[in-house]
């Protein structure tokens, strides 16, 4: 990552094994087409970070340091650095903005911005983008570092990587990380640290553990200063250089956003309704099932029919993989799951529920996504229920671009969710009068091989490679139809969407769950 160059555009592209054409430099780096689900496999050791000593750490435990900016000097900043930040506080982050203004009042330039993900509150960033002290962002780019980046005036290329991937970035050394700054909303001099105590409890940090564990240096920031130990040590100070103290990390009430909030919608209540009618159908609903429902209002409904026809069966799921709700939470005080296995509380019930429920686990993406593993949770799941902005007659699917063509989402843990054992895409047919199912989708985020169900207003497509399925639902009476139809039904209201306009310019690479890159993603022509 120390080869900061400026952006590539066309010399050096080739087609990918699902007909991207992707590029072989990313920001001065070699990047590897996407050859397949399962056709990379990667070689060599696991990156390490350099071996510290006792000797260079006081001997009384305490890190303590003023100031964010002392801390920020005494770990080395300089120009070129990556700068890592988790999302814990989603929207009500305030510390990855006090990291570029720091870096900007010392001069530094050209850096490279790693958080596990990017919401509005970041958005007084593009100062920073724009005059020069950050070079590009790898992460996600959302709203309007979305829209400042299909703009093409971000001064690198962007990376989108998953949840896993990010992970597996960090591990294999894809990337490395010279800075990790970790907010803590509870933490102790050592740097062992946590998210569920305190006055800004946010819940997991778990997004943050391989930040801690390869990093250079690892910086805690906390509001809560504990006397030695912090319970439970989420983070261990182990790994943790300096930890500073501030009058507040975070605003928790601002991890409810739009996407973490139940629909109220009465159209998007009956996918949600349909989607749980199919599951009962085919037999996923069961005594012991594990299903997991991704950010989107639509998908976390999904809860809702799932715990109405557990109750009616007298049923209990095993397992849920969060982001929690106060939904989920109910299904668990009502023992209608007997765990949930959380990565991000999408709300207070869900911090409060992992506080004190012992069967509310905090997990990570190692445990959950990483790819490059000895196997993780996702592949265990019976069912996910996750969102799309697109989807093709292929079943291929995007997450992070809409069909104008603007970046304007992450990709979260929906690539890696798609490895359960059947993934669901509940849909609206259109959106402001614009078909979601397409010819060719605008950014593939996922190969449509893995995706095994599209549920719509107007009827239900089932990918042809699940002959399973497909004879479970025969004589159901629920409205199965082909993709095709389902297509031509859109186009008969809304008429064919316009092609979008791009330049040749490639602004960001949307990465596979293996580090390889199975799409790219152009210049908006405005």
């Amino acid at each position: 990552m120390r080869s900061i160059k400026m952006k590539m555009v066309s010399d050096r592209l080739t087609t990918n094994v699902i007909g991207r054409v992707v590029p072989t430099m990313v920001n001065g780096n070699e990047a590897i087409p996407f050859k397949g689900v399962g056709k990379h496999r990667p070689s060599g050791k696991r990156f390490s970070p350099p071996i510290s000593s006792c000797a260079d750490f006081p001997s009384d435990g305490n890190k303590l340091l003023p100031s964010l900016k002392e801390s920020l000097l005494q770990a080395g900043l300089k120009d070129g650095m990556v700068i890592s930040t988790h999302h814990h506080f989603r929207n009500g982050d305030i510390i990855a903005v006090q990291i570029f203004d720091i870096a900007a009042e010392l001069g530094i330039k050209n850096l490279v911005w790693f958080p596990s993900a990017s919401f509005e509150c970041h958005s007084p960033l593009i100062k920073y983008l724009e005059d020069g002290t950050i070079h590009h962002i790898e992460g996600s780019m959302n709203g309007q570092l979305g829209r400042f980046t299909s703009q093409g005036k971000m001064k690198g290329v962007g990376v989108l990587r998953s949840h896993g991937g990010r992970y597996q970035a960090i591990q294999d050394g894809e990337i490395v990380i010279d800075i990790a700054v970790i907010a803590a909303p509870t933490a102790d001099s050592f740097g062992n640290a946590n998210g569920v105590n305190g006055s800004t409890a946010c819940g997991s940090l778990g997004f943050a553990l391989g930040d801690s564990q390869y990093a250079n240096k690892v910086i805690v920031v906390t509001d809560n200063l504990v006397p030695f130990p912090c319970l439970p040590w989420q983070i261990q100070g182990n790994y943790v250089d300096f930890v500073v103290q501030v009058d507040k990390i975070g605003i928790p009430e601002k991890i409810v956003s739009g996407t973490t909030e139940i629909t109220k919608s009465p159209d998007r209540l009956f996918l949600a309704e349909l989607t749980a009618k199919f599951c009962e159908q085919v037999g996923i609903i069961r005594d012991g099932f594990s299903f997991q429902a991704g950010a989107g209002g639509t998908s976390l409904s999904i809860g809702i029919y799932f715990a109405e026809m557990l109750k009616a069966k007298g049923m209990k799921a095993r397992f849920a993989r969060g982001g929690s709700n106060k939904y989920l939470v109910n299904m668990l005080n009502e023992e209608l799951v007997e765990y949930i296995l959380d990565g991000q509380t999408f709300d207070l019930d869900g911090v409060k529920s992992m506080r004190e429920n012992p069967r509310h686990v905090s997990t990570s993406p190692f445990t959950s996504y990483n790819y490059h593993g000895k196997g993780n949770f996702a592949s265990l799941l019976d069912v996910v229920i996750l969102g799309a902005t697109e989807v093709d007659i292929n079943f291929n699917a995007n997450v992070v671009t809409h069909s104008d063509g603007v970046l304007l989402h992450g990709i979260g843990g929906w690539q890696n969710c798609l490895f359960a054992k059947c993934t669901i895409l509940p849909i609206p047919l259109f959106r402001d009068r614009i078909p979601v199912i397409r010819d060719e989708v605008t950014t593939i985020c996922g190969p449509g091989e893995l995706i095994d169900v599209i549920v719509t207003e107007r009827g239900i497509a089932i990918n042809p490679l699940r002959t399973d399925l497909i004879e479970l639902v025969k004589d159901s009476g629920l409205p199965i139809k082909t993709i095709h139809e389902l297509k031509h039904e859109a186009e008969k209201i809304c008429g064919t969407p316009a092609q979008v306009i791009f330049e040749d310019e490639i602004v960001a690479v949307v990465k596979w769950v293996d580090g390889t890159i199975i799409d790219s993603i152009r210049k908006v022509k405005f």
